[in-house]
């Protein structure tokens, strides 16, 4: 069974979807229930690591044999709550279960870090297009260092038991299919989506992305940008740079519209392709 935390959020109900698609056994770990009734639901409290152990144990019939943990549970984005109330809250929660799958001997995590954790909102400039994850993190806000924090957990807990594998997605700004109604208004000015570099994921890509790191074989602690292949953009990306980002180094090459965020590392060992994009979804 693999149990997914926040599976009652934005891309918690996509990820639930894609893995009952694909045949997996779930339950959904949440402090509300989901969308879906034919996925058990159970209200855990993932700040208290009490609750945290005894879910992940088994619950009665709705969690049992616990094979593996989408974790996506936390304050989802800055300015959320008080930024004391969001570090706390996903930093303990993120240990927390990191920690319980580590003494109930469940090897297979995967969790939602985040694209903020890169510098966003880029008041300071990339230093280089496409922005990878080879570059040292940059976190600016409360949230941000709560993903970072998880990020250098993973790599501990991971060193602790070298069977571990714990992948971190930095997702890209999660967009559902009706969020694509407001594209059309950030087309007047660049500085409106600059803050990402005019990237985006399709939650239903982001759900792909959580299904393929669970099923990828690799052992330790690993990060990979996910975001879709285009931006959010209709002008070339030349233009955007030149005018938000004039003399940022360019990496590697890209097209007039080809993300900023390189996927290039989840295409590779995740073998991960965006699916849908707002282009062909009005």
């Amino acid at each position: 069974m693999i149990v997914v935390t926040g599976g009652s959020g934005k891309a918690g109900r996509f990820c639930i979807s894609e893995l009952a698609d694909h045949g997996y056994e779930l339950c959904n770990v949440d402090q509300v229930s989901g969308s879906d009734p034919s996925i058990p639901f159970s209200q855990v409290d993932l700040t208290d690591f009490g609750q945290t152990m005894a879910a992940l144990s088994g619950i009665d019939e709705r969690v049992r044999k616990v094979t593996g943990i989408v974790h996506l549970a936390a304050i989802p984005a800055p300015g959320r709550a008080p930024n004391h109330v969001t570090f706390e809250t996903n930093t303990i929660s993120t240990y927390n279960v990191f920690e319980a799958a580590r003494q109930l001997q469940i090897k297979n995590i995967v969790w939602a870090s985040s694209e903020t954790v890169l510098g966003l909102p880029f008041d300071i400039p990339p230093p280089y297009v496409p922005v990878d994850e080879e570059y040292p993190a940059r976190p600016e806000t409360a949230y941000s260092l709560s993903k970072l924090v998880g990020e250098e957990m993973a790599k501990q807990f991971c060193r602790w038991d070298p069977e571990l594998k714990i992948i971190g997605l930095r997702l890209s700004n999660v967009m559902s299919p009706e969020d694509y109604d407001h594209f059309p208004g950030f087309q007047d000015d660049a500085r409106k989506r600059k803050w990402n570099v005019w990237s985006y994921i399709d939650a239903r890509d982001a759900a792909q992305a959580f299904r393929l790191a669970l099923e990828v074989d690799l052992k330790g602690a690993e990060v990979f940008i996910i975001a879709n292949a285009d931006t959010v953009m209709l002008r070339d990306n030349k233009g955007l740079l030149a005018e938000v980002f004039p003399g940022v180094p360019q990496k590697s090459s890209f097209g007039p519209n080809d993300s900023l965020f390189s996927i290039e590392k989840a295409r590779r060992v995740l073998k991960y392709e965006s699916k849908y994009s707002w282009r062909t979804q009005q």
